[in-house]
């Protein structure tokens, strides 16, 4: 039930019904209980005040009903600008950037005032009546209070549309798109590391924690004591509620082995995980271990910092295809995705063991390793950075400022063999001046990574001092 919370949460951010629908609720019963004080308070409050008078019927309709028809004019112009800004974006930037558009808070409100607007004006012209409209001798009535706040409303409503006008072109300024999922993904790994699911406990290939089943060695034997989990929907794993994992095998005392993680792709009937013992682990733990994950439709970035790291890489590699050939754009995903992975290498990284809070085996997750998330960023971009000489250039000096945040010599060796692997790519696809500016960058980077000083080496080097773009 909470993933499935979870992912509603998250669906509602990225939709452009929720937030007008509420604020236009909100206007609903704001029209409502102004106009009801208006009936019992009537306008002599404004006698004592010179710059305001009472407006006649006539007057107030008039007005209620132009605010009302420019409002949902305007609505419609912002949501038709909306859409053609993320038509645009979704196609120049990639179409799995789409999600960061509609989860716009700001195109969102701005749909939601002017629709507020409207609908709060409506209610209030339907409220109002001349002399006798209700029946013989019946007074006039018009709710002075509530047609001032439509004016404060329409006030309101001009400054969110000039809002709208700055927001919607800095929105989809790719630098600014660049710096969102750059700033998601280093805050995503500091709420994600160095813990995931429950206590990490180290690991060791002989740990006499983890159960034969699950070792290389174990038996058809021990084999039939692992009791599969299976899927009953398909699509992308979205979201696994590491408490429910938790809880599930505590209360049934279970080892669970994941088979998948936030980004996979499963269908119906694949293994989501794989339970010790299995005679412990009947229909309600399954039902409560499956009830864990949450599938469907598409990637996000809730628990995948893999998506992140993917959507930086799509707008690089568009930026470097031949028909675009924008190696600054290029550039600035790199420079995100170094400060990333520079961050990544100060932190410990958890062991797949994960612990109860009594220190016993619970969950067996997929290993974290910082050899596989630098592989995502850096060698994936590999083969497009490698044919460019300004983007082959700062995909060097990204390595090199991550490698001066690592202390973990296993973590350097792993910066090393990107070099070398960009540098034989580079080696290939280049030729001429363009070729020897990189082989020659790449080769002072190599020569600082074996040395023992190579932090000194790297900050006296003239590619790696700050201001250098």
């Amino acid at each position: 039930m909470r993933t499935r919370l979870l992912r509603l949460s998250n669906d509602l951010r990225e939709s452009y019904w929720f937030v007008p629908t509420v604020m236009a609720i909100a206007a609903l019963l704001l029209a409502l209980a102004i106009v009801y004080i208006d009936s019992h308070s009537g306008s002599t409050w404004m006698d004592g005040l010179p710059w305001l008078y009472a407006a006649r019927p006539d007057g107030a309709r008039s007005l209620l009903s132009s605010i009302g028809g420019s409002m949902i004019g305007v609505a419609g112009t912002t949501f038709s600008v909306t859409i053609a800004a993320v038509v645009y974006a979704s196609g120049q930037y990639g179409p799995r950037l789409l999600s960061n558009f509609m989860s716009d808070r700001g195109n969102q409100v701005t749909l939601g005032t002017f629709i507020a607007t409207f609908v709060y004006s409506l209610v209030v012209l339907r409220t109002i009546r001349s002399a006798g409209e209700s029946g013989a001798g019946a007074p006039a009535f018009v709710p002075q209070l509530a047609l001032l706040l439509a004016l404060v409303l329409v006030l309101c409503s001009i400054a969110v549309l000039i809002f709208f006008i700055h927001h919607v072109p800095m929105r989809i300024h790719i630098n600014n798109v660049i710096e969102r999922i750059g700033n998601r993904l280093i805050e995503e790994t500091d709420a994600r590391f160095p813990v995931f699911v429950g206590v990490p406990l180290a690991e060791r290939s002989d740990d006499p924690r983890i159960p034969l089943a699950f070792r290389d060695e174990a038996s058809s034997a021990d084999y039939e004591r692992r009791a599969p989990v299976r899927s009953k929907d398909t699509g992308y794993i979205q979201l696994i509620d590491e408490s429910t994992l938790m809880e599930a095998a505590r209360s049934h005392d279970l080892v669970i082995r994941l088979q998948y993680q936030s980004g996979d792709f499963t269908h119906k009937g694949s293994v989501l995980l794989e339970a010790w013992p299995a005679e412990r682990c009947d229909e309600d733990a399954m039902k409560a271990l499956r009830g864990a994950f949450a599938v469907g439709a598409r990637r996000t970035a809730l628990q995948d910092l893999r998506f992140l790291i993917d959507e930086l890489v799509e707008i690089a590699a568009r930026a470097l295809s031949p028909g675009v050939n924008d190696p600054f754009t290029a550039n600035s995903c790199l420079d995100w995705l170094g400060a990333a992975m520079a961050d990544l290498a100060r932190r410990d990284l958890p062991s797949r063991l994960r612990a109860d809070k009594d220190e016993a085996l619970r969950v067996i997750a997929h290993p974290t390793t910082f050899d596989g998330l630098v592989g995502r960023a850096f060698g994936a971009l590999a083969q497009y950075a490698s044919g460019d000489m300004i983007a082959g250039k700062r995909f060097l000096n990204a390595l090199g400022d991550v490698a001066l945040s690592c202390d973990d010599p296993s973590r350097i060796s792993t910066l090393a063999r990107q070099t070398r692997e960009f540098r034989l790519l580079a080696e290939g696809a280049l030729d001429g001046a363009c070729r020897k500016a990189v082989l020659e960058r790449a080769d002072d980077l190599l020569r600082a990574l074996v040395e023992p000083d190579y932090k000194r080496r790297l900050r006296d080097g003239n590619a790696w001092l700050g201001g250098t773009a």
